[in-house]
């Protein structure tokens, strides 16, 4: 049965989505921004910050199904600039101490917001 998730932790989502939805034991958390739920305001003070922000939305969305980062299966990441991966990759592992899961890193040309980084996760629990 399909489940809406909703974290008041975590940024409104800017279109007709949901935060995150979970199907069993899975949850699909669309992609995030580095939006400040606390203000609404966008975080670009560097890569480093915007890359912190949208895993700290990811963070407040699996807290809120029930889940961490240690529950996530695969994970899509999104940049703007490819220059920007080593960076990114570094504030990512912050967050998979061990057992990463699979994932793609891909380059687009244009990203909501004009934001430099989206990342969308696929977790899961046993039963």
């Amino acid at each position: 049965m399909k489940k809406i998730i909703r974290s008041e932790s975590a940024p409104a989502p800017i279109g007709p989505y949901s935060q995150a939805v979970s199907f069993g034991n899975i949850i699909f958390v669309s992609g995030q921004i580095a939006i400040n739920p606390k203000n609404g305001e966008l975080v670009t003070i560097n890569i480093i910050r915007e890359t912190n922000q949208v895993m700290e939305n990811i963070r407040a969305i699996l807290h809120e199904a029930g889940m961490d980062f240690s529950n996530v299966i695969k994970s899509s990441i999104f940049l703007k600039d490819m220059n920007d991966f080593s960076t990114v990759n570094e504030v990512y592992a912050e967050y998979f101490k061990s057992d990463p899961p699979a994932r793609e890193t891909v380059q687009v040309s244009k990203l909501p917001k004009d934001v430099n980084v989206e990342i969308s996760v696929i977790a899961g629990k046993q039963p």
